[in-house]
């Protein structure tokens, strides 16, 4: 593992687990206080990868998807909580060995790793940047996404804290249907009609001719016309319509919590004084 992989090439990769399961990215990647070589990672998990566990590198390696790992989700939910400090002391680290059932590394009576163990990984480890440790231990951080190896000098210290990088992504909410039905409605319409009727128009005979008149009965017949309303429907376009989007902006605001690390100096006397 030492061999083929880098602190720098983990950083900010995916992790998962035997089952496939992606359980977040990697944070920090911690190295043997002796070795200097990769041993535990954190992994960061929860909002805004608020939370970070500690996994084990043995037996993992690197895929296309991510580093794949030996231990599943529940493994890692369990882990003990440790802050990811910098450096794991010989007790944290022993309790990290005994939850995922991993063998002790063997120690020397100081509490180090012997000369036997190395490149098995020793109780204590230390990430760099920390001010924790012997000030050999290092590790690779990520925060504001640089590459945060390399030795600390006697007199420098790196300060670093976590930012919210909030960006915006295109989801769907709903759907909108635009559909036509028809219903039936009462018109009235008012329409002139005519018809005709009969009267009677007298003419007077001032002068008899030589015309002989019979006293008989006679008949005369007029056909009388009406008009009457008549109803035809026809189909008319009347309107159109169609349905439109449009983008409406509005503020909302998002929280979460970020973590940032304090410079505290403390002289003979025990006072200490914080920036």
């Amino acid at each position: 593992m030492a061999q083929t992989m880098q602190p720098q090439e983990l950083i900010d990769s995916a992790v998962v687990d035997p089952a496939g399961t992606k359980l977040g990215k990697v944070g920090t990647v911690y190295l043997a206080d002796t070795t200097h070589q990769p041993e535990w990672i954190t992994v960061k998990t929860g909002l805004f990868g608020t939370k970070e566990s500690f996994v084990p590198l043995s037996g993992a390696h690197r895929d296309k998807d991510g580093l794949h790992v030996r231990v599943d989700k529940d493994a890692v939910s369990d882990a003990p909580r440790i802050e990811a400090d910098g450096h794991l002391s010989v007790e944290e680290s022993q309790q990290l060995y005994r939850h995922y059932g991993l063998p002790m590394p063997r120690t020397s009576p100081d509490g180090r790793m012997d000369d036997r163990a190395q490149g098995k990984g020793a109780p204590g480890m230390g990430a760099a940047g920390t001010g924790k440790g012997d000030g050999r231990g290092r590790s690779e951080k990520d925060s504001a996404g640089r590459d945060q190896s390399g030795k600390n000098t006697d007199h420098t210290m790196t300060r670093s804290e976590e930012r919210l990088n909030v960006g915006t992504e295109q989801v769907e909410t709903g759907h909108v249907r635009l559909r036509k039905y028809v219903v039936t409605e009462e018109q009235q319409v008012t329409v002139p009609v005519s018809h005709e009727e009969v009267r009677i128009e007298r003419e007077p005979i001032t002068k008899a001719g030589g015309e002989k008149v019979e006293i008989g009965e006679d008949e005369q017949e007029v056909v009388l016309h009406a008009e009457k309303p008549v109803v035809n429907k026809e189909t008319v376009a009347v309107e159109r319509a169609r349905l439109k989007t449009e983008t409406v902006t509005e503020d909302q605001t998002i929280s979460g919590q970020v973590r940032k690390e304090q410079f505290e100096v403390t002289d003979d006397d025990g006072k200490h004084r914080k920036s």
